[in-house]
């Protein structure tokens, strides 16, 4: 059975499973451990560069992500770029969800605009396709 990594922000929906199911094959589903979560929902802004502060992303890639397993990366900009370049170095598949978004925009009383958005999941993609 494949493996589908996750490093991203956000839980998995059962939508986003069915969907990896139906079109990579059955995966097995393999979070991030909780100390690893905390800090890819956390790159800090004041960071000049990020190659060091990844490396514990890349070691529990590379410890535990095997050629062809999925890895589901998305978040941090720069971060996302320097781990979908070493996921495709290990022989990883990253993916990245695309969704269907809506926005409404309410002007307010004060001038303000009130922006109220919605994403609906429609699939994942492979890096680089």
């Amino acid at each position: 059975m494949k493996k589908l990594y996750l490093m991203f922000n956000h839980t998995l929906q059962p939508e986003q499973k069915a969907w990896a199911d139906d079109h990579f094959g059955p995966c097995r589903v393999i979070e991030m451990p909780d100390h690893l979560k905390a800090s890819w929902g956390q790159i800090p802004s004041d960071c000049e560069t990020l190659f060091s502060r990844l490396a514990p992303f890349r070691d529990w890639l590379d410890q535990y992500g095997k050629a062809n397993d999925l890895v589901l990366i998305q978040g941090d900009f720069g971060a996302t770029y320097l781990m979908v370049a070493h996921a495709v170095e290990k022989g990883l598949v990253p993916v990245y969800a695309t969704t269907e978004r809506k926005a409404l925009e309410t002007r307010m009383p004060d001038g303000t605009v009130k922006m109220e958005h919605q994403f609906r999941f429609c699939r994942f993609r492979k890096y680089g396709e």
